[in-house]
């Protein structure tokens, strides 16, 4: 999957229901259409996020250590703390958030689900698995999502 390091940014203007320390920061491609429908998921779920355009992708995922066959078409950076590679949804960041499993640094959901957010478009929904990316570079089982995510 491609990454971002350019210095082009679009920032959404932060919700105003987000609550302090719940910032998100988008690196992806500026022509990926499902990268904005997950951002505004997240925005819709009371996050403030700010978006990172770039055609490189692939050094944000190496600096967060997202190990590629977790890797998804953009990484999102909460806080500049943990990493949320994919179309995690938001439910599953806020209970990473309020109990981070021990030795993890984020949650990734690999490729581009049909049923995930941002990808899910009303019908056809397939399940799919959230997995928790280790600090040692691997990756386990998390939770498999059996149904659409609430926007």
């Amino acid at each position: 999957m491609s990454g971002c390091t350019s210095t082009t940014s679009d920032t959404a203007p932060p919700s105003t229901t987000a609550q302090a320390g719940e910032q998100i920061t988008v690196y992806k491609s500026p022509f990926c259409l499902c990268c904005n429908d997950w951002i505004t998921h997240l925005e819709s779920n009371a996050f403030a996020v700010t978006s990172e355009n770039g055609l490189d992708t692939a050094s944000v995922k190496q600096q967060w250590k997202v190990p590629p066959p977790m890797q998804g078409c953009h990484t999102g950076v909460w806080n500049n703390q943990y990493v949320f590679e994919g179309h995690v949804p938001a439910r599953l960041i806020r209970k990473f958030l309020a109990n981070p499993p021990k030795d993890s640094i984020g949650l990734a959901v690999p490729g581009m689900p049909q049923g995930s957010p941002g990808m899910y478009r009303g019908k056809n929904f397939e399940p799919y698995v959230v997995y928790a990316i280790q600090s040692n570079g691997e990756y386990r089982f998390y939770e498999k999502v059996t149904a659409p995510e609430a926007s």
